[in-house]
């Protein structure tokens, strides 16, 4: 096997299990202990892969989900035995993201030994009492050591529900004192509160604030997902349509059948199979399906706007239209991403390329006049 030093752009999906060891708030899945994958179909799975790879995508990261994963260890090594035992002349690495609580000490001995060709993610939404809020009280059974000292550089994957929004600040600073350099998910909960209500501005407001002079006393840190916004891509990509993820083709999933669905969110775990039906007539080629006019054609943050097709249908039953509920969020978080960008900036304008910093004081500058209107009554 070639050594990986990059991300993939080929990142297929292995659902190993419908089964989880937890009820998390904010979980969207509908979960059995019966559902799992067999050895005999994850090697057809594998040889599918090696034998597929788009030509236009570079690596294979193999990525394992649930449920969680964890619970089909013995499945997890016999997948990594069977592809490392294939004579294969192409980058690939395992994925895998966790919420910690299943594993042994023979598990953390087998990733340690494997770790430079798996990489094991976290789940954690911050400090012990919003992690227990929303996690099942699961927090005291997490090893952060241990994720830590073997993958450093792996950005941890952090969910917000409303009872996460007056403690953003306080998780997010947590998870970094605990030594993870990067927060890599910072999402937002697609529950059945909204979040367009005018409380959870005022609240945010407060919140983003407190991150904003963090990250900028701490500029060696890697900006969490939410403030890490590439405000230059407002101005270099504002007439271009994209998907914006690799639904359909680089993120295909692979449910425990060995049925191949378009994304791990659209899979029997998340819709019906009347749903289903409807989604696998969907040309995932066809960019325009993907595209919600009103958000191209009348917002300026579109280039930096979150967007998960799956997420739209699963609000909208529609890819292309966004779940407006969260615009003002979104349009406050880009206003303080770009207060982030500016301090930087001045602090130390050469971490950015002269045509990065021409293109993100051009966005700062334009987010103010845009944005800023729209929120007075909430700075006065």
């Amino acid at each position: 096997m070639k050594k990986n030093n990059n991300k993939p752009k080929f990142s297929p999906t292995l659902c190993l299990t419908h089964n989880c060891n937890l009820n998390c708030l904010y979980c969207y899945q509908s979960h059995d202990s019966k559902s799992k994958m067999s050895l005999q179909t994850a090697k057809k799975i594998i040889d599918w892969l090696f034998d597929n790879r788009p030509p236009n995508m570079r690596g294979i990261e193999i990525g394992f989900i649930g449920g969680e994963p964890l619970l089909e260890f013995e499945l997890i090594k016999e997948i990594v035995s069977y592809t490392k035992s294939k004579p294969i002349n192409e980058e690939y690495v395992f994925y895998a993201t966790t919420n910690g609580t299943v594993l042994t000490k023979d598990m953390k001995k087998w990733f340690i030994e494997n770790k430079e060709d798996f990489i094991l993610g976290l789940s954690l939404d911050g400090a012990k009492e919003t992690h227990d809020y929303n996690r099942s009280n699961s927090f005291d059974q997490i090893d952060f050591d241990f994720f830590v000292q073997n993958w450093p550089y792996q950005p941890v994957k952090m969910t917000l529900s409303e009872y996460s929004i007056p403690r953003l600040a306080e998780n997010i600073k947590y998870i970094h004192s605990l030594g993870f350099k990067e927060i890599g998910g910072v999402n937002l909960f697609e529950g059945n509160f909204d979040w367009s209500s005018e409380k959870y501005i005022d609240i945010l407001i407060n919140q983003l604030a407190e991150l904003v002079e963090f990250y900028v006393q701490n500029d060696e840190l890697a900006l969490d997902q939410m403030l890490n916004k590439h405000l230059d891509m407002c101005e270099t990509k504002k007439h271009k349509k994209q998907k914006w993820c690799g639904i359909g083709d680089g993120a295909i999933c692979f449910d425990v059948d060995g049925k191949k669905y378009p994304c791990p969110l659209m899979t029997p775990m998340t819709f019906g199979k009347t749903e289903l039906s409807v989604i696998e007539t969907t040309d995932f080629s066809n960019v325009n399906a993907f595209v919600d006019p009103d958000c191209y054609e009348n917002c300026y943050i579109y280039p930096i706007c979150p967007n998960c097709p799956g997420a739209n249908y699963l609000n909208n039953k529609s890819f292309k239209i966004r779940d407006k509920s969260k615009c003002r969020i979104q349009k406050l978080v880009s206003i303080f991403s770009a207060d982030l960008h500016a301090k930087r900036i001045v602090k130390n304008h050469t971490k950015y390329s002269n045509s990065k910093l021409y293109h993100t004081i051009n966005a700062i500058k334009k987010i103010r006049e845009l944005l800023l209107p729209e929120f007075k009554e909430h700075f006065i």
